[in-house]
């Protein structure tokens, strides 16, 4: 059980915190003649380009709904641990994420129009016997345990930095 497994942990990082941060990593691969750079992630590689509406193909993923695929996934983990945890029977259903981002932004055609998402909504289709009020704590849990929603929620520092290879490495 989930529960059983967990124990340990969180007895370790309440003990020792320093235990508990945990680092996070992704790498890409550049592509400068096809506009794309392939993300190899612990399953597969992706290879991402830029959406139509940037001028893109669209045979390549969008960095945009790849952001959204982290946040259901994310969230759907994160619900099946917080049911499991308050014993809420899921038999199915799905997480859907939805967002907008002004293609002027990254484009560079409107210096006031934003770059980046401007919303995102996230839906639970569930199906569960759980009575309504349980389903909304449910999901309220979810949210606040929500790796990727807490750091869209408040995001953290990014910053940029560079080194320059020799040619041909």
């Amino acid at each position: 059980m989930l529960r059983d497994l967990q124990r340990p942990l969180k007895q370790r990082y309440k003990e020792d915190p320093g235990q508990a941060m945990i680092p996070a990593h992704a790498s890409a691969t550049i592509d400068i003649d096809g506009v794309t750079c392939r993300v190899t992630t612990s399953s597969t590689a992706v290879v991402a380009g830029l959406h139509p509406a940037a001028g893109g193909t669209g045979a390549f993923a969008c960095s945009a709904d790849m952001l959204l695929e982290g946040l259901v996934a994310c969230a759907g983990v994160t619900l099946a641990a917080v049911a499991s945890a308050m014993s809420v029977v899921i038999t199915g259903g799905r997480i859907v994420a939805d967002g907008h981002w002004d293609a002027r932004g990254t484009l560079g055609v409107d210096r006031e129009a934003p770059v980046g998402m401007t919303d995102i909504t996230v839906r639970f289709e569930l199906v569960t016997d759980a009575d309504a009020e349980t389903v909304a704590r449910l999901i309220d849990l979810t949210e606040r345990y929500c790796v990727i929603a807490q750091t869209l929620a408040a995001p953290p520092a990014v910053a940029f930095s560079h080194s320059t290879l020799p040619s041909g490495s």
